[in-house]
């Protein structure tokens, strides 16, 4: 892995990657109370507006797709959407989106990974969202101590990979306290974590047919991929709702489909080539590319960066 020594912008970080995230498209129930948690609380912008689509981002992205009238429901027992996650440019941004949640009193989880700092919480429909910022100047590797996951930190410390974040560092970095501010340019879908049915299956498919690379299998039902970049954690799966665990019921609350970018055409040939050669593999044509489910049912589109 590569080591740096300074804090990219998601745009940067993710430039190095051979596959991207385009938009991610959810199904919600109610358009207006979605748009004022992303928009007013999370602070994407408003991009467009119609009866089927809501399109929020950010100044030089659109970052999430909308399509309200679904019916409430859970995720509980089935494959599909743990969370996705938004990468903030800079200290400051997480900061002030972090004390934007705190001041309107929405439950929420600030947690440091070493690699990143997160915070999650769920939208109102129970879709889980993780707010990121990329430390990987603070990892070293990952470790074992005892049977459990640990990280070594760049200083040779040895960490959890899950610990309490420090607020007060963290807050730190805002100049000022203007909680009002949208998300900047810059930010970008960085990662996500997928509930499915079958890890090893999982990784043959991201990792044999779609391209990205296996990272870490952990002894607690997960697995992440990286993307040929520096940030080890592009995509992630577990089995936590149960192997075998399949799709919501059609017309409930939750991932629609994700949008994945390969870097050229010739990589995206290769990856369609490679999903005609797998034997369960199933792909149709969609306004955003080609559209197929990995082996858990859940559906993404693929198209050339």
């Amino acid at each position: 892995m590569t080591t740096v020594s300074h804090r990219p912008t998601p745009a940067q970080s993710t430039a190095e990657d051979a596959i991207t995230y385009g938009a991610i498209h959810l199904d919600v129930s109610d358009a207006d109370r979605s748009i004022g948690f992303w928009g007013g609380l999370i602070g994407l912008q408003l991009l467009s507006r119609d009866a089927d689509t809501v399109r929020l981002g950010v100044e030089d992205r659109e970052l999430l797709v909308l399509h309200p009238g679904a019916t409430p429901g859970s995720s509980r027992g089935h494959s599909g959407l743990y969370h996705l996650a938004i990468h903030l440019p800079s200290e400051a941004d997480f900061a002030r989106v972090l004390l934007r949640i705190g001041a309107a009193g929405y439950p929420q989880a600030p947690t440091d990974h070493i690699m990143h700092w997160a915070t999650y919480l769920d939208d109102p429909d129970g879709i889980g969202l993780e707010l990121s910022f990329e430390t990987l100047d603070r990892f070293g590797h990952y470790s074992d101590v005892g049977g459990r996951p640990a990280i070594v930190d760049s200083d040779g410390a040895l960490r959890r990979p899950t610990d309490h974040l420090d607020l007060e560092q963290v807050i730190s970095y805002l100049g000022d306290r203007n909680l009002e501010q949208p998300l900047p340019a810059q930010t970008r879908v960085g990662h996500i974590h997928l509930h499915v049915a079958d890890i090893p299956a999982s990784l043959a498919y991201y990792g044999g047919v779609i391209g990205f690379t296996p990272n870490e299998t952990f002894p607690f039902g997960m697995a992440d991929m990286q993307a040929g970049g520096s940030f080890p954690h592009r995509l992630a799966m577990n089995i936590w709702q149960g192997e075998g665990a399949p799709q919501r019921p059609a017309g409930t609350v939750g991932l629609r489909h994700f949008e994945l970018q390969l870097s050229s055409e010739a990589d995206l040939d290769a990856a369609v080539r490679r999903l005609s050669e797998a034997p369960a593999a199933v792909s149709m044509e969609h306004a955003e590319g080609l559209l197929t489910r990995d082996p858990s049912g859940n559906a993404l589109v693929l198209s050339a960066r």
